[in-house]
């Protein structure tokens, strides 16, 4: 049976913007709900063998409090994902300035981000997903280059939701959108039980600002390897200096190589009380891993219930964080007659 696809009415943002939802659902148990304020994921239910379906990601109680400030509950996020350093970069020599918003860098595009944007909406030629189009006029946030993004959910087979982006652009710009969902496969508590496994060999130690201070150093030895599933709660307490210092896991992974263009297995997560498990399989180079160490209890999730520390884990499947000032890192650069395209696969079964 086809999936089902249906628009809705959602509310009206404080400033009057007029809110959508697109409900996608297959059979089987899987279902989403995206908004076009910030082509947000604000809702996603999926099958346990050990459960009903329920919810695997965080939500928010009501549009007012997403149209505020929280910390990027599912929405795509950009011009730019992830830290821009000193909100700074120069292309074909010439210096952009981007408005910092995290410790004096330039986080998720700005202050004024397409996380804060109403995008235009249409339902997919083939009936299983939603479209989801904006326009980001050249000098926006300081980057350059007028950008026509599209972010497109669809549920692609049993159990997977595919998120794929495009992007082009009328002069040379970067560009780097990810979606910023926090996943919980239990749906409530916090993330310590879940086993996390990533397919890299590598990964970017940062500063306490969160901005890469070299180049990728190995996982092996370290509690950032996930070669084999590991249990976060027991990563997140490590004595680690880099855990230490973020609260957690907030860093990127360079996962292994592939061809340009080619799926690759980015990670996999999985709830043993449940039973649900979840593999990100993505185009893209890398996936950064945040542990939700900011999430404090003062801001209420779905059910109104605070969002404890760790209630959460993002796999933000990206370029490089700070990729315009690294040109050893690959190129986030979009230039004019090209086509900016990204897939990434949320896979989700109920294997042990």
């Amino acid at each position: 049976m086809s999936p089902t696809v249906r628009q809705d009415a959602h509310g009206t943002t404080p400033d009057g913007r007029a809110v959508h939802a697109w409900t996608l659902e297959a059979t089987g148990g899987l279902r989403a709900t995206v908004l076009t304020l910030g082509a947000s994921l604000a809702a996603l239910t999926a099958p346990a063998p050990r459960a009903s379906p329920g919810p695997v990601v965080l939500g928010l109680p009501s549009l007012s409090v997403r149209a505020g400030d929280h910390p990027y509950l599912g929405p795509v996020v950009g011009r730019y994902a992830n830290r821009i350093a000193h909100g700074r970069f120069t292309l074909d020599g010439t210096e952009h300035r981007v408005p910092v918003n995290d410790r004096g860098h330039a986080l998720h595009g700005g202050p004024d981000g397409f996380h804060r944007r109403v995008w235009r909406a249409a339902p997919t030629a083939d009936g299983t997903g939603v479209e989801l189009s904006l326009h980001s006029p050249h000098g926006d946030m300081g980057f350059p280059g007028a950008l026509d993004l599209t972010a497109t959910y669809r549920l692609a087979g049993p159990g997977t939701l595919a998120v794929d982006y495009r992007a082009v652009t009328d002069r040379p710009t970067v560009v780097n959108p990810t979606n910023h969902a926090y996943f919980n496969l239990a749906g409530h508590g916090t993330v310590h039980d879940h086993l996390l496994e990533v397919s890299a060999d590598h990964y970017l130690p940062v500063t306490t600002e969160g901005i890469p201070y070299g180049p990728p150093e190995p996982v092996a030895g370290t509690p950032f390897d996930f070669g084999r599933p590991a249990r976060l709660g027991g990563r997140i307490a490590d004595g680690h200096p880099q855990v230490r210092a973020a609260g957690g896991l907030d860093h990127c992974w360079v996962l292994r190589a592939a061809e340009p263009g080619e799926l690759r297995h980015a990670a996999t997560l999985a709830e043993p009380s449940a039973g649900r498990r979840m593999e990100v399989w993505t185009t893209e180079p890398g996936v950064q891993v945040y542990t939700g160490n900011n999430l404090d209890g003062t801001l209420p999730g779905a059910d109104g219930r605070p969002l404890p520390q760790h209630a959460g884990i993002c796999l933000e499947t990206q370029h490089l964080p700070d990729s315009p000032n690294r040109p050893e890192y690959p190129s986030t650069v979009l230039r004019p007659g090209r086509v900016f395209r990204s897939r990434t696969e949320f896979r989700f079964s109920t294997k042990n």
